[in-house]
C-alpha cells in the first residue's frame, strides 16, 4: 500500500475545517492534520512538517500572509508547498498571495475536486524536483555526503553523551537517519527503503525539525554526539 501524504490545513471556521479535511480524507491518500489558527499551525508544522499546507488568508492575530512568511524565512520550510484558500477572490489579492510565496491560490466558496487536482499537482512536482534537483543542489548535496563520510572517518574524536532532551524517532525516521550518516543520497535511500523520494525528503525534514538542525551534515554530526545512530 503506498504511503499517504501528509497535509495540514489551516482555517478558523471549524465547518469548512471539518468538511476539507473529511473529503481529502476519503481520497485515502492523504492525513490531515488541522489547525484553527496560525500559531498552532506553526507548532505543528515544527513538531511534525507535513507534506503540504493549505492555509486560510483572513485569520486573527497571525495571517495567511505573515503565516507564509514565517515559513519561507525558515531553511527548513522554503520549498514546502502552500496552497491559499480565501474568501478573498480579487485579482490584487491573488497577486499579493503569489508575490508571498504561495504556490496556488483558491478563492471560496471552490470545488473540492480542484483542491485535490492542486494538492496532486504541486505534490507531484516537488516529487519530481526532489529526483531531479539542479546541479547546484545536486553539488550541495555532494559536499554535505563528502562532509558526512569526513565526520564518520573521525568518529572516535567526537565524544558520544546523553542528550538533554529526549529525542522520539519512529522506526522509519531510525531507518533514514541511519542511513543518512553512512552517507546515502535521497536517492539511495529511498531504494533501499523500497519507498520514494519524496517520503524520504519528508523525513529527512523531520529529522531537522527534531534535532534543530538545518543540514544532513549537521544531522549527522548530532546523531554522532548524542549515540542517535543504531
Amino acid at each position: 500500500m503506498a504511503e499517504t501524504s501528509k497535509l495540514l490545513l489551516v482555517d478558523d471556521e471549524p465547518g469548512l475545517r471539518e468538511a476539507v479535511q473529511a473529503y481529502l480524507e476519503s481520497e485515502d491518500e492523504f492525513e490531515v492534520e488541522v489547525a484553527s489558527n496560525a500559531k498552532q499551525a506553526w507548532e505543528l508544522v515544527q513538531k511534525d512538517p507535513p507534506d503540504l499546507v493549505i492555509s486560510d488568508i483572513m485569520m486573527p492575530d497571525v495571517d495567511g500572509y505573515q503565516f507564509l512568511k514565517q515559513l519561507r524565512e525558515d531553511p527548513r520550510f522554503k520549498s514546502l508547498p502552500v496552497v491559499f484558500l480565501t474568501a478573498r477572490g480579487m485579482t490584487s489579492d491573488r497577486i499579493q498571495g503569489y508575490q508571498a510565496g504561495c504556490d496556488a491560490y483558491l478563492p471560496k466558496p471552490f470545488d473540492p475536486d480542484e483542491l485535490v487536482a492542486i494538492v496532486h499537482n504541486l505534490l507531484e512536482r516537488r516529487a519530481v524536483s526532489a529526483e531531479t534537483g539542479d546541479s547546484s543542489e545536486l553539488e550541495k548535496i555532494a559536499r554535505e555526503i563528502a562532509d558526512i563520510k569526513n565526520i564518520l572517518g573521525q568518529n572516535s574524536g567526537i565524544a558520544q553523551t546523553p542528550s538533554p532532551i529526549k529525542i522520539e524517532l519512529t522506526p522509519r525516521e531510525q531507518s533514514v537517519l541511519d542511513l543518512v550518516a553512512q552517507g546515502l543520497m535521497n536517492k539511495e535511500i529511498a531504494s533501499r527503503l523500497k519507498t520514494s523520494v519524496r517520503n524520504v525528503e519528508k523525513y529527512v525534514s523531520r529529522l531537522f525539525s527534531k534535532t534543530g538542525t538545518n543540514s544532513r551534515t549537521e544531522l549527522v554530526r548530532f546523531a554522532l554526539k548524542h549515540g542517535l545512530t543504531t
